[in-house]
């Protein structure tokens, strides 16, 4: 039986940062210890030797501290950055929505970054405008579509973006916490839509601090802790992980109905 390429697959990934340790306070400083070589810095790993695979169909939580390298992951995985060290192999398309307002030109409207985020993922125009009604209407910002996005709130730029997203059907889609700024009846469509796409067979990687979601919606969970992997496997164990070792210094979000 021919083997199945599974479309993430990470060996050995180590990114490392130069973080210089003393910053000068003017530019005369700056050429000053350059040209003295007195500039000091130490190296930083913020993820440190990470191997992990995942397979078709499945959605993966990943949760850990803030600054644990959560985000660097899904950057590496996105081709955001290039990783220090290691092996990085994706395969199929991808959709990252990573940073709120990412790949938005600010002076443009909704309805053109429809069409440029379009563009810059591979479809055609032609494409583009056929799904354009459908990003519209999932998105449901109203006389908003036709308004520069600059003028948008956070809400505004995750409903746009998430429409964008999962319209143009990825076979991956990488998703950093974005969904934390949308209201909750928006948060229950766009979890909707993200089953909906697991049962397509595509590939889901979440960051997020909602527990619930987690438990709820993965697959699987990976823990994450000063960019070392300690955890990968059932959701509701990664959870009791995370909350044994999170819980004595940070608080855990955990979401609430209004009424």
């Amino acid at each position: 039986m021919e083997s199945v390429t599974p479309p993430i697959r990470l060996e050995g990934v180590t990114q490392r940062y130069r973080v210089i340790s003393e910053r000068p306070d003017t530019l005369r400083e700056l050429f000053s210890k350059f040209f003295r070589h007195k500039t000091t810095f130490h190296d930083f790993d913020a993820l440190k030797n990470v191997s992990l695979t995942v397979p078709k169909g499945e959605m993966v939580g990943i949760i850990g501290r803030n600054g644990s390298g959560k985000s660097t992951l899904l950057k590496i995985i996105a081709g955001v950055y290039r990783p220090t060290a290691g092996r990085v192999q994706v395969t199929g398309s991808i959709a990252p929505l990573i940073e709120l307002g990412a790949g938005f030109h600010h002076e443009l409207t909704g309805r053109e970054n429809i069409l440029l985020n379009g563009l810059l993922l591979g479809y055609s125009k032609r494409e583009m405008l056929d799904r354009q009604q459908a990003i519209i209407d999932f998105a449901d910002i109203g006389d908003f579509i036709d308004a520069p996005v600059k003028q948008y709130s956070s809400g505004m730029y995750t409903r746009l973006a998430f429409a964008v997203a999962t319209e143009v059907d990825p076979d991956i889609l990488v998703v950093d916490e974005i969904l934390a700024v949308g209201d909750l009846p928006f948060q229950e469509k766009c979890f909707d839509k993200l089953k909906r796409f697991r049962a397509a067979g595509k590939t889901i990687l979440l960051v997020t601090h909602s527990m619930d979601q987690v438990l709820k919606f993965c697959d699987r969970a990976i823990f994450i802790e000063k960019g070392q992997v300690l955890f990968d496997g059932d959701p509701e164990q990664a959870v009791h992980f995370y909350r044994d070792r999170v819980l004595p210094s940070e608080p855990v979000l955990v979401e609430m109905s209004s009424h």
